[in-house]
């Protein structure tokens, strides 16, 4: 079943790629203002942090049974499991893009500045750089996987691309639980 038209997935996903990127980079750069989303009691704002690393490592399973089910064959299980992974990344960028812009931007690293400079900015430079690269991958596969009936997929760069995007983006989740636990639970 064709959703998307096959000549469009690079466009479509060229354009969703660079406007999604557009209000992440806007969103932390402090860009759009804190007026323009409905103010959260700050009980909400302290909880995201910690429901987002929830919602990573809910990610990273269904990321692994996904990748584990269409090595075994199960395509519809394949499916629902890399839908329900975009769909908690969605939900993920969703709660961290208004925490960003409620607040104004990123918070600061409390801890000590050896750690911040030869710990968490690197591991947190790896985590956004793979979560940049995921970005457009990610919009592939999907596009593709919605643009062909499931027999023509073989035949297109579905699963070359999509190996890619869910090993980046295990690492991307699992870097980010580190970066909440050096942000939230360390320090």
């Amino acid at each position: 079943m064709e959703y998307v038209p096959r000549e469009r997935v690079r466009l479509l996903t060229g354009v969703l790629s660079v406007v999604s990127l557009a209000v992440v980079f806007a969103a932390a750069g402090g860009r759009i203002p804190s007026s323009s989303v409905p103010a959260a009691p700050e009980w909400v704002l302290e909880a995201i942090p910690l429901v987002n690393a929830v919602i990573s490592a809910v990610a990273i399973g269904t990321i692994t049974v996904g990748w584990r089910a269409i090595r075994r064959g199960k395509v519809d299980r394949h499916r629902v499991a890399m839908l329900s992974s975009f769909g908690l990344f969605v939900g993920f960028l969703t709660l961290y893009l208004y925490r960003l812009t409620a607040t104004g931007g990123p918070q600061p690293f409390p801890g000590p500045d050896a750690v911040y400079q030869f710990v968490y900015l690197p591991i947190l430079a790896i985590h956004i750089l793979l979560a940049i690269v995921c970005i457009p991958l990610l919009y592939y596969v999907l596009l593709l996987a919605f643009s062909r009936p499931i027999a023509e997929l073989r035949r297109t760069s579905h699963a070359r691309v999509g190996r890619v995007a869910a090993t980046l983006w295990l690492i991307s989740f699992s870097l980010g639980i580190v970066v909440f636990v050096l942000l939230h639970v360390v320090y």
